[in-house]
């Protein structure tokens, strides 16, 4: 198994289709056993899905993410888990011990008003629900 996360100094990176790097973790038995941070070379948005396929990346953890590249994630066949904040290594360890929470609401909200001060994913609370199905 594979999981990426957004990745930007150690910490979930808040907008998926602009990151330029992911932390990507092989976990065999339930345990961490390699990890790397890799660039993305300029992709983004739809091209990121094809990325992460490209690199046998079955889950997804990110901070926020708009509708297209959710549809696009769905399409490659990887497990979104979105609107996490904080470390990367923490929330990868969280969602291997099936405590990952997530923000159900985690789609960025600048695609219709490009502005300043936007937020994506940030909504403040947690659901409850845990990201794996």
């Amino acid at each position: 198994m594979k999981i990426a996360v957004t990745y930007e100094n150690g910490m979930v990176f808040q907008h998926f289709g602009h990151t330029e790097q992911f932390k990507v973790y092989t976990v065999e038995d339930g345990k961490i056993t390699a990890s790397e941070v890799v660039d993305t070379n300029g992709s983004g948005h739809g091209a990121l899905a094809g990325f992460l396929q490209l690199r046998g990346v079955d889950t997804l953890i990110c901070g926020g993410i708009g509708g297209g590249a959710q549809m696009a994630l769905e399409g490659a066949g990887i497990h979104l888990c979105a609107g996490v904040q904080g470390a990367a290594d923490t929330a990868v360890q969280a969602y291997l011990n099936h405590t990952l929470q997530y923000v159900t609401q985690a789609q960025c909200d600048h695609h219709d008003h490009h502005g300043a001060g936007h937020s994506c994913g940030h909504g403040g609370h947690s659901c409850g629900e845990s990201c794996h199905s």
